[in-house]
C-alpha cells in the first residue's frame, strides 16, 4: 500500500467540466442560523465531497462571499448549488416544492439514529441548527422526521459540521445501498 498522488486521485474523480452534468444526490441541507463562518465554509466543501442538490442557508447564517468561509470551503462556495433566505418559510416552500421531505439534525421526542433512514426518504432535506440552540422552531413544526447522532460521552452533541458531516455522508451510502 502506498499513499495516493494528488494527481492520480485527481484523475479519479468526476472532470470539472463535467461536474455540471452529473446528476447530484437528492439530498437538500438547511444551515438555521449557523453562526461560525468557519462551519459554514466546512459544510459547503462536505456538501461538494457529498455531491447533494444545494445549501439553503437561512436566518442570520452568513453567507459567500466571506474569506472566513473561503478558509475552510477551499472554493467549494462556487462548486455547491447554495441560496441565501432570510425566512424559514421561504426555505420550506423552497424544499416542499422540490419534493423533498424535511429531517432535522437534532434531539427530539421522536428522533430516531442517523443511520435509520431508507431509500423511501428520499429526496430529504436536512436541517442543521444553531451551534447553542440548535433547530429554529419553524423548522422543527415542519418536520417530517427526526434523526440524531447518538453520543457516549459527556458531550450531548458534535460540532455542527461534523455531525453535518456524519449525517450527509450516512445518507448517500443509504442511496448507493443495493
Amino acid at each position: 500500500m502506498r499513499k495516493l498522488t494528488h494527481q492520480e486521485i485527481s484523475a479519479s474523480r468526476i472532470p470539472r467540466e463535467q461536474a455540471g452534468i452529473a446528476p447530484r444526490h437528492p439530498i437538500f441541507a438547511i444551515l438555521d442560523n449557523v453562526r461560525s463562518l468557519y462551519n459554514v465554509g466546512s459544510m459547503f466543501r462536505t456538501a461538494d465531497g457529498a455531491w447533494i442538490s444545494e445549501l439553503l442557508l437561512s436566518g442570520y447564517t452568513p453567507h459567500p462571499p466571506r474569506k472566513e468561509i473561503e478558509k475552510t470551503a477551499l472554493g467549494t462556495t462556487s462548486t455547491v448549488p447554495w441560496r441565501h433566505l432570510r425566512d424559514p418559510a421561504a426555505v420550506i416552500k423552497t424544499v416542499r416544492n422540490e419534493g423533498a421531505r424535511i429531517c432535522l439534525l437534532e434531539h427530539t421526542t421522536g428522533s430516531l439514529s442517523y443511520d435509520r433512514l431508507a431509500k423511501r426518504d428520499f429526496p430529504i432535506c436536512l436541517v442543521v441548527g444553531n451551534e447553542l440552540t440548535g433547530v429554529s422552531p419553524e423548522y422543527i413544526a415542519a418536520a417530517d422526521m427526526a434523526i440524531e447522532i447518538p453520543m457516549y460521552g459527556t458531550k450531548q452533541s458534535l460540532n455542527a459540521a461534523v455531525a453535518f458531516g456524519i449525517a450527509v455522508f450516512e445518507m448517500v451510502r443509504i442511496l448507493k445501498s443495493e
